[in-house]
């Protein structure tokens, strides 16, 4: 947990220090490889559509400061989960289809923040608890439900976040029954499937699209009792850059739909696998989708 505030404590003085006379559009993301490729595939595409100068400000650890960001002006947009923005931002129970959640959050941004819900990008990035291949095939282990009666004798890895989302450690816990032979272990992001593989934790709870799964011979759990809500990834766009940047709307219409499940985890996998550079991949996919 210390170093879980250390992060935002830097994440804080960070934006603390940003200049707010600014004459482009910025773009921000959380601190994860997922991010920073929908940050910078924003950035490209609206580079190009619009010929707007974009500046990009990603790795800027988790949600809340993402959210404090865009409310404070800091930065114009960032992708975002609808899962995550109705549990960790608008404090909402985590129930509703995808459709439901979708309108819900666009509805609560508009309202509370002067937020733009954009169109979702195309793909649902729930949580998922991941284990290794060969535990899930011994132990022939498919379900969370299924996992119950092993987690006694696992360790968890988590990001610093999941322990107090609402959506997170506590109801998942109680959901399944779930008690683990030690307390979650908290790590970045970055290093939970290195520990995963070494053996240092038997169960993480990272990403559905993320690309190490399959390239390291991973299982997800299935949510078999569908605690998670939907994570569909949606553009979030303070209304005021809209206004004042007429072209960065429909631009960020022509990205609806566009990224599907199986697109975001070659395109993860790309920049964590196999340590691509990231413009370099994000270039050869828009162009890959025409949209370059």
């Amino acid at each position: 947990m210390r170093r879980a505030c250390s992060i935002v404590a830097v994440g804080v003085l960070l934006l603390a220090g940003c200049n707010s006379e600014r004459h482009s559009i910025v773009v921000g993301s959380k601190n994860f490889t997922e991010q920073a490729v929908l940050g910078e595939i924003l950035a490209q595409y609206i580079e190009k559509k619009t010929g707007l100068p974009v500046e990009r400000r990603f790795y800027l650890a988790g949600s809340y400061i993402c959210h404090q960001s865009l409310l404070a002006d800091r930065i114009d947009l960032y992708p975002e989960y609808t899962g995550t923005a109705l549990t960790a931002i608008l404090k909402e129970k985590p129930s509703g289809s995808s459709a439901e959640v979708y309108q819900k959050v666009k509805d609560e941004y508009a309202r509370r923040f002067n937020v733009e819900v954009t169109g979702p990008l195309g793909f649902n990035n729930s949580f998922a608890l991941v284990i290794r291949g060969a535990d899930a095939r011994r132990l022939h282990v498919r379900t969370l439900t299924e996992a119950e009666k092993y987690a006694p004798q696992w360790r968890m890895g988590v990001g610093y976040e999941f322990l107090e989302r609402p959506d997170g450690f506590r109801g998942l816990a109680g959901t399944y029954s779930l008690h683990f032979a030690e307390p979650p272990r908290v790590m970045d992001l970055g290093l939970l499937y290195r520990a995963l593989d070494e053996k240092q934790v038997d169960v993480i709870v990272g990403s559905a699209t993320d690309g190490l799964i399959q390239a390291h011979d991973m299982v997800v759990l299935e949510d078999d009792r569908h605690y998670f809500p939907p994570y569909d990834a949606v553009p979030l766009v303070r209304q005021d850059t809209l206004a004042r940047y007429p072209a960065l709307g429909p631009a960020l219409a022509d990205l609806a739909g566009k990224i599907s499940a199986e697109d975001m985890r070659r395109l993860n996998f790309a920049v964590d696998g196999e340590h691509r550079d990231l413009q370099q991949v994000v270039k050869e996919f828009l162009k890959e989708k025409h949209l370059l």
